[in-house]
């Protein structure tokens, strides 16, 4: 069988859970199938929409499409794209294409597939869909002080008040025509998404949680929802070792961002005493990492001299550098998280982990799962 992996972001250059859980399902089809993945890179030294075809340098098996997209990457609609993914299609006529994310890609890439009769399958990572930031996250919350403020559901004027606010004039004057502006941009968008999830032919749901969501606030269709956990090539965590004579460890793997709530982490690991570590992985965000760098060394403790800061890792040697180092692994999202990654690797490692009573979070820690 011929498959197309369709993922926003794709190892090395993107490492977070949903490109990371991709590349292994890729490695894993590529025994059996002939695998190939349409994803993006930005690259504002070549032409935008520039597609390069390059080998998955850990599986030479799988063969990646890589378009160009370092300016448009804000838009969900691009047809350029739309146009390089068709030539990707008609050069592979593949049997199924299976979709991972679209965001900084394009929605209407779906209708290129559609229109040639390949079935299409939709594994939901997080709410972009139906949320166009994709986390249910406010950037402007009508209390200022609580940053980050987790949004209850989608509306087009919210959205447009609580996260496109950072596209107005910011003329007090022009606030109307700014909102409304933009409130039709949501509405425009929603509709047109809702237009190409009817193309879908089944979505996956890697959580209750994330299954019931989708059916209930966005609508999916009982016939083409289900709920399926992930998968994993379990020998990849078998063997761990945990390095002798060190303190006890925290360890945090992901992005250096507020929606992981790697700040709460920090200052709850300053409040702790004697022999503890916390150590975190992940590739540096710049003035994001050192603003958490700053709340560490501003706490009133030693804390600073008791976070390691490390780089990011290679997926394929999670057990020897992160969980041969680490005796929990802490989960501190404050976005309402479906399924993540990272949970499910600590688990098979034999790793505790200590997370969010909420969501798919508390879903694949508790126990039983939570209805």
């Amino acid at each position: 069988m011929k498959i197309l992996k369709v993922i926003h972001g794709y190892p090395m250059r993107y490492n977070a859970g949903s490109e990371v859980y991709s590349q292994t399902l890729c490695h894993a089809l590529a025994k059996r199938h002939e695998v190939h993945v349409f994803t993006r890179e930005e690259n504002s030294f070549a032409p935008d929409y520039q597609l390069r075809m390059e080998r998955d340098a850990d599986d030479p098996r799988v063969t990646v499409h890589v378009v160009n997209n370092p300016r448009l990457k804000d838009r969900y609609r691009a047809v350029e794209i739309d146009r390089r993914f068709a030539e990707v299609l008609d050069v592979v006529s593949p049997d199924v294409v299976h979709v991972g994310h679209l965001n900084h890609l394009s929605t209407s890439l779906l209708r290129e597939a559609s229109l040639r009769e390949i079935p299409i399958v939709f594994t939901l990572h997080d709410y972009w869909l139906m949320c166009p930031r994709g986390q249910f996250m406010q950037m402007f919350p009508k209390d200022p002080n609580n940053l980050w403020a987790v949004c209850e559901g989608q509306e087009d004027r919210k959205c447009a008040e609580r996260c496109y606010a950072r596209y107005f004039s910011g003329a007090l004057e022009e606030l109307d025509i700014d909102t409304a502006y933009w409130t039709n941009w949501v509405a425009r968008r929603m509709r047109h998404v809702r237009e190409m999830a009817e193309l879908v032919d089944v979505f996956i749901a890697p959580a209750r949680y994330l299954h019931d969501r989708f059916r209930k606030e966005f609508g999916l269709p009982e016939s083409k929802l289900v709920y399926l956990d992930y998968g994993f090539a379990r020998a990849r965590m078998a063997g761990r070792c945990r390095v002798a004579s060190e303190p006890f460890t925290f360890g945090y793997i992901g992005t250096h961002i507020p929606a992981k709530g790697i700040q709460d982490l920090i200052r709850a690991f300053s409040l702790l005493r004697g022999e503890v570590l916390l150590r975190i992985w992940g590739r540096p965000k710049g003035q994001d990492t050192c603003a958490l760098k700053c709340i560490a060394a501003s706490v009133p403790t030693d804390t600073m001299g008791r976070i390691e800061w490390l780089p990011e890792y290679k997926n394929q040697e999670i057990v020897r550098d992160v969980f041969d180092r680490c005796d929990a692994i802490v989960v501190p999202s404050v976005w309402v998280e479906n399924s993540p990654l990272v949970i499910h690797e600590a688990q098979q490692a034999r790793v505790p982990v200590v997370t969010a009573n909420a969501g798919g979070m508390a879903e694949y820690v508790c126990s039983p799962p939570l209805e």
